[in-house]
This record gives C-alpha cells, structure tokens and sequence, in this order.
C-alpha cells in the first residue's frame, strides 16, 4: 500500500529507507515546488520591470510611489534571501 501511494517500487522503498534518503516521487514533489516559487520571483521581477519601464517613459515618479516601490524591492530581497537559504538545505537533504 505504501509503495501505491509514493508510486515506487518495494526495492526502491527498502533501499531508501535502509539508507534513510529521501524518495525519487518526494524529490520531484520538492523540485517542482522549487520551481514554482522560482516562477513567482520571476514574475515579480518581470512586474518590476514594467514599474521601471513606465517610470523611465513618464520621466518620473511621485515620492509615494517611489517609496511603496522601494519597499517592495526590500521585502523581495528579504524573501529572495530566504528562499534560497531554504534551497540550501532542500538541495542538502536531495543529495543524499
């Protein structure tokens, strides 16, 4: 029943649990979601762009655009900086 859930084989799933690695099915489940947020950040940066875009075509941007922008890059930078960290450790664990 196991080995139908996880979509391994019995082999597979004694081998790995002997040598207490992570599954083939659980690595591509991490390797997706690492995809899908490395999408998210590019779509952000792509948005970002666009801001700057339209602030370079007008010649200018008011103080509070200018300052809710500015934040926005700050909290991008922070949570780039912690996913990557989390990629780290994810990228450890899978190569084991």
């Amino acid at each position: 029943m196991v080995c139908r859930e996880r979509h391994i084989s019995m082999t597979d799933l004694i081998i790995d649990s002997v040598e207490n690695r992570i599954f083939d099915n659980e690595r591509k489940d991490v390797l997706a979601f690492m995809e899908k947020q490395d999408n998210i950040f590019i779509k952000i940066q792509t948005n970002i762009n666009q801001v700057a875009r339209i602030a370079n075509g007008q010649k200018s941007i008011s103080d509070v655009e200018l300052e809710k922008f500015t934040s926005m890059i700050i909290q991008l930078t922070i949570l780039k900086k912690e996913q990557n960290r989390i990629f780290e450790k994810i990228y450890s664990v899978l190569a084991k």
